[in-house]
């Protein structure tokens, strides 16, 4: 059996005027992630780590933000794509373990529909997708409100 680990890792500042989405789900909040697809930072994490695995590169390359393709397209295609990717090199998702960082809003109560959202994507089951949150009590930019930040770790198997 071949196993390979992955990790991801993803920033985008918050702003006014964007919808903030986290796990292909929207989060009711006054500011929301700046970037070039709908800077949904959890599933950017975690499409990083399943491409590491597989040794196919990273999120950029395979979706660059100057490509107007991809210009605010909703990131769950972005994992769909992702998945597909991971299918044909020849590999299966067994689990997915993250954590978001950022001081507010509190995410706890949309945790399940993140993880039935990921889990009907790649074909876990949702106890095989583990999404965490954290703060950094105030300190830096995450402290301060001016960005969040997502980490994703995964383990692929050589089907």
């Amino acid at each position: 059996m071949s196993i390979r680990i992955g990790q991801g890792i993803d920033f985008h500042q918050l702003v006014e005027g964007r919808e903030f989405w986290l796990g292909g789900v929207q989060i009711p909040f006054h500011k929301g992630s700046l970037g070039h697809s709908d800077a949904d930072v959890l599933l950017h994490a975690i499409c990083d780590a399943m491409l590491g695995a597989a040794c196919l590169g990273d999120i950029g390359q395979h979706f660059p933000d100057t490509d107007p393709a991809y210009k605010n397209i909703d990131s769950k295609i972005l994992l769909k794509h992702t998945q597909a990717k991971i299918d044909d090199a020849g590999y299966r998702l067994i689990n997915i373990d993250s954590t978001l960082c950022l001081e507010a809003p509190k995410i706890k109560p949309y945790i399940p529909a993140m993880q039935t959202v990921i889990a009907e994507i790649t074909g876990l089951n949702t106890t095989d997708v583990s999404i965490k949150a954290t703060t950094t009590e105030k300190m830096g930019f995450i402290g301060r409100g001016e960005g969040v930040a997502a980490m994703a770790s995964i383990l692929l198997e050589k089907k």
